[in-house]
């Protein structure tokens, strides 16, 4: 085992209370977000946590307290679960909870102002567009040049995105993408590898590569194929794979990140990483990265989600 991860829980299960492990929802990405907390159920379970599944779309979140619980883990995937709202309804609650704070979530969950952070910091980011009903798409195209993708700008998991390789396919992907968002933006692709980086409390994780057999990472390649290749290590050189996850604690504590999350990477053909997006509530299902990085870090699935129940947000 690599001791520079961390991997000793500084409290023992039954320390934490009874625990509400919060999945389902009701966003785009429920199924994924029912998976998940599944998966992290039965680990809190097995570990000798008192925990209970929980879903907010099927119970108002004031049960929480009427029902005892002292601490929350949260599982919920997209909008009302990963973009600040939950967490703000348990600080009012005085409740503690897994992951990042209310600031940190409704930022990464922002495609587009993330970017803005970024920018600002002057850390590397795919160019972009936002893009309306009245934009001259002739000119997005000229600007990014394709391909280029168009994405919904508050969704995960790859919602609504579409690849987009011809001028005639860049109004049907908006339409699509709008779907999902009022906030729709055009980024520039960047053709050289997609990456990821696990971030467990201050510390950045094995970086994995993704290898789709589709035109990119989407929502079918993430959680329905199999023939989707996960590489870690990623192959990357010892120094690049370090300028990677110095990157991505960077970036996560700008928009200020905290606990756990992942940080996605898009790499030229110059070998240099492009920040893409983070994600605050990671997949935790079987296909999932943060699972896969911990694992090569030395720690079981069960070690993780202790791990990142011990690093609970509290105002």
């Amino acid at each position: 085992m690599n001791n520079k991860y961390l991997t000793q829980q500084s409290k023992h299960p039954t320390q934490h209370g009874k625990v509400a492990v919060l999945y389902g929802g009701s966003s785009a990405e429920r199924d994924i977000s029912i998976q998940s907390g599944t998966a992290v159920l039965g680990a809190l379970l097995k570990s000798g946590v008192d925990a209970h599944p929980f879903d907010p779309s099927e119970q108002g979140v004031h049960k929480l307290l009427e029902n005892g619980f002292q601490r929350a883990f949260i599982v919920l995937h997209g909008r009302l679960g990963e973009d600040g709202t939950i967490q703000g309804a348990l600080e009012l609650m005085g409740m503690p909870y897994t992951g990042s704070g209310v600031l940190a979530s409704a930022l990464a969950m922002d495609k587009w102002r993330s970017k803005l952070v970024w920018q600002a910091a002057g850390l590397p980011t795919p160019d972009y567009e936002l893009l309306d009903v009245n934009s001259d798409l002739v000119v997005v195209a000229e600007k990014l040049s394709l391909p280029l993708f168009v994405k919904p700008v508050n969704e995960g998991s790859s919602v609504g995105i579409s690849k987009v390789k011809k001028l005639s396919e860049l109004r049907p992907a908006y339409v699509e993408a709008a779907k999902y968002d009022q906030l729709v933006m055009a980024e520039e692709f960047v053709s050289g590898g997609e990456y990821t980086v696990a971030v467990l409390g201050k510390q950045a994780l094995p970086v994995i590569k993704i290898e789709s057999a589709k035109e990119f990472y989407d929502f079918e390649a993430k959680y329905l194929r199999n023939d989707t290749r996960y590489l870690c290590p990623s192959g990357l050189s010892q120094e690049k794979e370090v300028e990677m996850q110095r990157l991505a604690l960077k970036s996560f504590a700008l928009i200020g990140g905290s606990g756990w999350g992942r940080v996605d990477f898009l790499m030229d053909e110059a070998n240099r990483p492009y920040l893409l997006e983070i994600n605050t509530v990671p997949g935790m299902t079987d296909h999932s990265l943060v699972p896969m990085a911990a694992r090569q870090a030395g720690m079981s699935f069960e070690q993780l989600v202790l791990n990142i129940l011990d690093l609970s947000h509290v105002e």
